[in-house]
């Protein structure tokens, strides 16, 4: 059985526009509602009681046959006197039912104020739980309502949502925990198999070319899955939000640094990098394995989707804060390549989604790179925008906040970057 409003009040807030409302629009319209039908049916209540005391009081008509003069006299005396208090009755009863009306008119009006004051005290604990709602994410979900309150729906509503946020951060931390462990344990299986390899080519006697290339294709493999449950761990970690090594940190010395790193890599696959600006000065605050690890991600991005003969773009800007914020900091790497659906291109901040036949995973890729970008920057409360470009290639902006007071007050600003 479906509990809700009676069905002619739901036909009439719809008639009204209230339904897509606020459910205090809808409260107040209720109240005001309620009142008007209960004000209306006392009055209706008022004026047949008022009419029937006026009938009741019009005594039955004689035509005093049979009675002395003095008699018929005192009769029509009296006749008069009934007829004047009947009409005087029925004039108090007028004015009263037409005060009534206006006493009802006004009460009305102001019954709309009351309704909405009402409705909003009523439904205050809500708000309070939905802003405490909106403000738990993912990396806060240790955090509870904790209404308090008499035990009434409203606070086993709120305990009901604390439970199920105790639920979530277990599944999280279990989550989280997994991977980390599953990583960790990995790493020494892998090591033993490398090492096994080296072993078996180092053996005295001549190896076989069959060998020898089964034997670096395996080890291939092998880096490439070191890669990924390093990116599983990094990943893991960053999603946690705990960082023990944070500093301030020049967002365009970290860019310079990975391009410097592959620059065998862009020069075998013939790219031009333009550099122009680059702000060295662009401070930002966090995690310096994390925050190096964007840099690097989003450079091994364009370098691996790019074209032959290609090109790639980086800008550092630092834009100016104002009385409610002290700035952002904006790191745009801009490639060539194919040409991408920006419908599916959000897809690419998520884990192991790709585009297209040239997005297979192959080579140095491992499907976790923009994920990790997304997961970094999140942490560090930035924003991740992934856009198309219309000839092709892909644009990354990823915002930070600036540091604020700590790119002043930081004693170790340059210990912090050049580390």
């Amino acid at each position: 059985m479906k509990w809700g409003p009676p069905r002619r009040f739901t036909d009439l807030t719809t008639r009204l526009g209230l339904r897509r409302g606020t459910a205090r629009a809808r409260f107040t319209a209720l109240y005001v509602t309620l009142f008007l039908l209960s004000g209306t049916a006392l009055l209706a209540i008022t004026a047949l009681v008022a009419s029937g005391g006026s009938s009741d009081s019009q005594a039955a008509p004689d035509n005093g046959v049979g009675r002395p003069a003095t008699a018929t006299q005192a009769q029509g005396r009296i006749d008069e006197l009934e007829q004047q208090l009947a009409q005087a009755h029925d004039t108090q009863s007028r004015q009263i039912l037409t005060g009534s009306a206006i006493a009802l008119g006004v009460m009305a009006v102001i019954s709309v104020g009351l309704g909405w004051s009402v409705a909003g005290r009523v439904l205050r604990p809500l708000r309070v739980m939905t802003a405490a709602t909106r403000r738990i994410t993912a990396d806060s979900l240790h955090e509870r309502l904790a209404i308090s309150g008499p035990g009434d729906e409203v606070k086993d509503l709120a305990d009901t949502i604390d439970d199920l946020l105790g639920r979530l951060e277990g599944s999280f931390d279990a989550q989280r925990l997994f991977v980390a462990n599953a990583s960790h344990e990995l790493r020494t299986p892998l090591t033993t198999m490398r090492a096994s390899l080296d072993v078996a080519l180092a053996k005295p006697g001549p190896v076989s070319e069959t060998t020898a290339t089964l034997a670096g294709r395996i080890r291939v493999e092998l880096d490439q899955v070191d890669r990924l449950l390093e990116s599983f761990l990094v990943l893991a970690r960053s999603q946690h939000g705990e960082f023990t090594d944070s500093g301030l940190l020049a967002l365009g010395r970290l860019a310079r640094a990975a391009l410097a790193e592959r620059a065998e890599d862009i020069a075998a696959k013939g790219l031009t990098v333009r550099e122009n600006p680059i702000d060295d000065s662009a401070w930002v605050w966090g995690s310096r394995t994390l925050l190096r690890r964007v840099a690097d991600n989003v450079i091994d991005n364009a370098i691996t989707h790019n074209d032959s003969g290609g090109w790639i773009d980086v800008v550092v800007l630092a834009e100016e804060g104002t009385r409610d914020n002290d700035g952002a900091v904006s790191l745009v790497v801009e490639s060539s390549g194919p040409v991408l659906d920006q419908r599916r291109v959000a897809d690419l901040a998520r884990p192991f989604r790709r585009l297209g036949a040239d997005r297979t995973g192959t080579g140095r890729g491992s499907g976790l790179g923009l994920s990790i970008v997304a997961a970094v920057t999140e942490a560090h409360h930035g924003t991740l925008d992934l856009r198309a470009r219309p000839d092709g290639g892909l644009r990354v902006t990823i915002t930070l906040p600036h540091p604020g007071d700590r790119a002043t007050k930081s004693p170790n600003a340059e210990t912090d970057v050049a580390r």
